[in-house]
């Protein structure tokens, strides 16, 4: 009787934990779209699993009367973010897209906004290009689900889903730019034949951006940096002379060289992507390569010590060094807003930097101890045309 006992126990126990676990998964979180329900109970012809992003769609085209019902279902980037799908009747991208994106509201309640997407820079609420109706929106278990009818007489579209982090004042906030987000796109056959999505690869392309930061970061961010340290301070001690001379035009050639391959590669993603224009960054970096361009230039102009010239020419050299060195780090950090990366990489440049700067902090004092020091020296130091004179 006690086995039976404990047995049936079990049972009921492995019963009530499967039941828990079935009630704790939601429908938008099942593995294929297949599985999925809507508690306004529509019902779709057709559904997809999107191959980015956790999103899946479901769509029923009436081709009688060219009207697309559509449930597009994802996770936002974050609780409080936004979730978008959308039609791009002249691209395949972004810049174009017929957009419909939904959010919650600050009272916990879904909206749903329209946005035709002219470029990158220039994201506005509007009117689409097709007509738009019943739009809904609902959201549970941290998943959302935007419901939409369209008026589309196209059978085959090219079609963008997006997950973004936050909404402002019923702004979104741009969404982060890895690789899923990049590919976050492809055609759709509405009729039936092909429910697959043809993605672009966007591998190539994130490929090339994370090099073109890494390459500014190592040039601007720090050899130029490094190279400015090594002039102002290790010049001081006489036994570092001329050994600092060599390293900081080390530093600062090897920085130009990484630069000028960085700014290449930033001259190359933006003519292939002619819609995404990031204007600080762009004007910066080409107001940073023109300065080092001609400071590079300064070496060959050097005069010497004992030039009258010299003294104009100090000047100019170290205007520019410190206007390049201000520049550099401003720019890395508007490139690491561009990439987004992972949050340790940020974090990384900025211990280095501050690490840099406790190091200029330290030799600067000691800089100056050394230097009084000299002066001093000197000061008490008695003049033998004086002594002889007075002898």
């Amino acid at each position: 009787m006690a086995s039976s006992s404990s047995s049936s126990s079990s049972s009921l126990a492995f019963l009530g934990l499967t039941l828990a676990l079935v009630l704790l998964i939601s429908p938008a979180h099942s593995l294929t779209c297949t599985t999925q329900t809507f508690t306004n109970n529509n019902l779709y012809s057709k559904c997809l699993d999107l191959p980015t992003l956790k999103s899946y769609l479901h769509w029923t085209y009436n081709s009688s009367n060219s009207t697309l019902s559509i449930a597009f279902v994802a996770t936002p980037a974050k609780s409080d973010g936004w979730i978008a799908w959308a039609i791009n009747p002249t691209g395949t991208g972004m810049a174009g897209a017929q957009t419909l994106l939904a959010y919650k509201k600050s009272d916990g309640s879904m909206d749903v906004k329209t946005f035709n997407i002219s470029s990158y820079s220039d994201i506005v609420e509007s009117k689409l290009a097709f007509d738009v109706w019943n739009t809904s929106a609902e959201s549970s278990g941290g998943v959302f689900r935007l419901f939409a009818k369209l008026k589309v007489e196209m059978e085959s579209v090219n079609q963008v889903w997006q997950v973004g982090p936050s909404v402002s004042n019923g702004f979104p906030a741009k969404h982060d730019f890895n690789t899923d987000n990049l590919q976050a796109k492809g055609s759709l056959n509405l009729t039936g034949g092909t429910t697959t999505t043809t993605t672009t690869p966007g591998d190539s392309r994130l490929k090339k951006r994370n090099i073109h930061g890494i390459l500014n970061a190592v040039s601007w961010g720090l050899l130029f940096p490094i190279g400015i340290i090594i002039a102002r301070y290790l010049r001081t001690f006489q036994s570092a002379d001329p050994a600092w001379f060599y390293l900081h035009i080390f530093c600062q050639v090897s920085g130009y060289a990484i630069g000028v391959a960085g700014w290449a590669t930033g001259i190359k993603l933006g003519s292939e992507s002619e819609e995404v224009v990031y204007s600080a960054h762009r004007k910066i970096g080409i107001t940073l390569f023109s300065l080092a361009t001609v400071q590079i230039f300064a070496l060959f102009l050097r005069p010497k010590k004992e030039h009258k010239y010299r003294f104009y020419w100090n000047i100019y050299h170290h205007t520019l060094g410190y206007a390049i060195l201000i520049l550099s780090i401003l720019n890395v950090f508007k490139g690491l807003d561009i990439l987004n990366p992972a949050k340790h990489w940020r974090s990384t440049y900025i211990i280095v930097i501050i690490a840099l700067g406790a190091i200029a902090l330290l030799l600067e004092a000691i800089t100056w101890v050394v230097v009084l020091k000299r002066r001093s020296s000197k000061s008490t130091k008695p003049y033998d045309g004086f002594n002889n004179g007075q002898g």
